[in-house]
C-alpha cells in the first residue's frame, strides 16, 4: 500500500505543479470574477454621463413628447425624452462628435410614425425601449381618436390566459423546466469538459513515462495494476480539487459582486431554487464518468510509446464522449424522448444523459440507481480488462497506433 500512495502523490503533485494546470486554474477563476462583475465594469467605463440617457425628440406637433415620456416612465426606462430645436443636420453632427447618443423624429399624419437615429444599428437592444414606448403611444393616440377610455383600451389589449399542463408523471411544469434547463446545461458542460480533460491527462502521463523509459523502473518495483489505479486516483483527486476551487471562486465572485441569484441571468439558470439532489447527482455522475473514461484512457495510453500517438489512439474514446454530449444537449429540449431514455442506460452515455433526465424530469429513484449500478459493473469489468491490457501495454515499445495491439498487450501481460 505504501507504493500505491507514493505513485498517487507523484501523479497528483506532478500535474498540480505544471504551468498549464496552474495557468488554466487561474484563468478560469479570473473569468468567474470578470463575468460576475461585468455589469459593474461596463458601468465604470461608461461613467455617469447623464447625456447618454437623454433622447432628443423632433416633434413638430409639440404635443407628443410628454406622452412619450409618460410611456417611457411606465416601462421603467431610464431614457429621458426632451424636445429639441436643433435641426437634423445639427443632431447628426452631434452624434458624430459623440456629444449626442441618439435622436427621434416623431410625425403624426393620421398615423403616428417615428424614426430613431443613432451611431450604429448593431448595438445590442438599440432603441428597443423607445420603440416599445412609441408603439404604446400610437395605441393611446388611436384610442383617443376613437373616443375609447382607458378601461376600454386595457380590455382591448388584455392578453389571453394560456397555461401549459403535462399529464406525464415524470414531466415538470414549464416554470420548473425553464429554471432547471440552464443549470442542467451548465453542469452537463462541466461534466463533459472534465470527462475529456482528466482522462486525457492520464493517457498523456502514462505515455510520457514510457517515452522517457521511467516506466521500466516503476514496474520493476510496483505492479502495473497498482500503478494504473494509483494514477487514476491521483489525477481524479486533483480534478475534484480543481472543481472545488472553481466552485469556490464562482461563489466568491457572485457574493463579492453583490449579485442576487434570483435576479437577472441567474434567475434563468434557477440557481436560487436548485435542489441539493441535483448537485449530488452531478458530483456522482462526474465521478462515475471520470473513472469510466479514466480506466479506458489508461488502457489506451499504455499502448503507445510516444505522446504524439496518444490523441490518435484516443479518438474512439473521444467519439463516445462527443456522441454522449450530442444526445444530452439535444435532449435538453425533449428530455422525455425515447432515444434519451434508452441512451441513459448505456454506460458510456449515462454520465451526461442520465444526469440530464434527473435534472429535467421527475423520474423514479430506481432509474438513476439502475443506471449507476450498470456503470459500476461496467467500471469493474473495464478495470479488470484494462488492468490486463495495462500490465502488458506498459512493456510495449515502438509505433502503436491501432487498437489491434490490445491483444498483443494482453498476451505480453500473461507471459510476464
Amino acid at each position: 500500500m505504501h507504493s500505491f500512495w507514493i505513485i498517487f502523490k507523484q501523479a497528483f503533485l506532478t500535474k498540480a505543479k505544471t504551468k498549464s494546470f496552474i495557468i488554466t486554474t487561474v484563468i478560469v477563476c479570473a473569468a468567474f470574477f470578470l463575468l460576475a462583475n461585468l455589469s459593474n465594469i461596463i458601468e465604470a467605463f461608461q461613467g455617469n454621463d447623464e447625456e447618454a440617457n437623454v433622447l432628443h425628440v423632433i416633434d413638430n406637433s409639440g404635443e407628443l413628447v410628454p406622452a412619450l415620456q409618460q410611456q417611457l416612465t411606465m416601462s421603467n426606462s431610464d431614457t429621458q425624452a426632451m424636445p429639441t430645436d436643433l435641426t437634423e443636420q445639427q443632431l447628426k453632427e452631434g452624434i458624430s462628435e459623440r456629444t449626442i447618443e441618439s435622436y427621434l423624429v416623431l410625425e403624426q399624419e393620421g398615423q403616428l410614425s417615428a424614426r430613431y437615429v443613432s451611431e450604429s444599428a448593431n448595438e445590442m437592444g438599440s432603441g428597443a425601449d423607445i420603440e416599445q414606448a412609441v408603439q404604446s403611444l400610437q395605441t393611446a393616440v388611436t384610442a383617443e381618436t376613437m373616443g375609447l377610455d382607458n378601461n376600454e383600451v386595457s380590455q382591448l389589449f388584455l392578453p389571453a390566459s394560456f397555461e401549459r399542463e403535462a399529464i406525464s408523471e415524470s414531466s415538470k411544469s414549464q416554470e420548473e423546466l425553464s429554471q432547471a434547463r440552464g443549470l442542467v446545461y451548465i453542469l452537463i458542460m462541466i461534466i463533459y469538459v472534465a470527462v475529456i480533460y482528466y482522462p486525457n491527462m492520464i493517457a498523456m502521463e502514462v505515455a510520457t513515462e514510457k517515452s522517457s523509459r521511467v516506466m521500466e523502473i516503476l514496474i520493476s518495483s510496483v505492479s502495473p495494476v497498482k500503478h494504473m489505479f494509483a494514477k487514476i486516483a491521483g489525477i481524479g483527486t486533483l480534478g475534484i480539487l480543481q472543481m472545488l476551487v472553481f466552485g469556490l471562486a464562482g461563489f466568491t465572485a457572485i457574493k463579492t459582486a453583490g449579485t442576487n441569484l434570483s435576479e437577472g441571468a441567474f434567475s434563468v439558470f434557477g440557481f436560487s431554487d436548485v435542489k441539493i439532489s441535483t448537485f449530488l447527482f452531478a458530483v456522482l455522475f462526474f465521478l462515475l464518468g471520470y473513472f469510466l473514461y479514466a480506466v479506458l484512457a489508461a488502457l489506451l495510453g499504455s499502448l503507445v510509446s510516444r505522446t504524439e500517438d496518444v490523441q490518435q489512439l484516443m479518438l474512439p474514446m473521444m467519439f463516445l464522449i462527443i456522441i454522449a454530449s450530442f444526445i444530452a444537449f439535444s435532449g435538453i429540449s425533449v428530455p422525455e424522448a425515447k432515444f434519451v431514455t434508452i441512451s441513459s442506460y448505456i454506460p458510456f452515455f449515462a454520465p451526461l444523459v442520465m444526469f440530464l433526465r434527473v435534472g429535467m424530469l421527475d423520474i423514479p429513484l430506481w432509474e438513476p440507481l439502475l443506471s449507476i449500478a450498470i456503470m459500476l459493473v461496467t467500471i469493474g469489468i473495464l478495470g479488470w480488462f484494462g488492468a490486463r491490457v495495462y500490465r502488458g501495454g506498459v512493456l510495449m515499445y515502438g509505433s502503436s497506433q491501432s487498437l489491434k495491439d490490445i491483444r498483443k498487450a494482453i498476451r505480453l501481460g500473461e507471459n510476464k
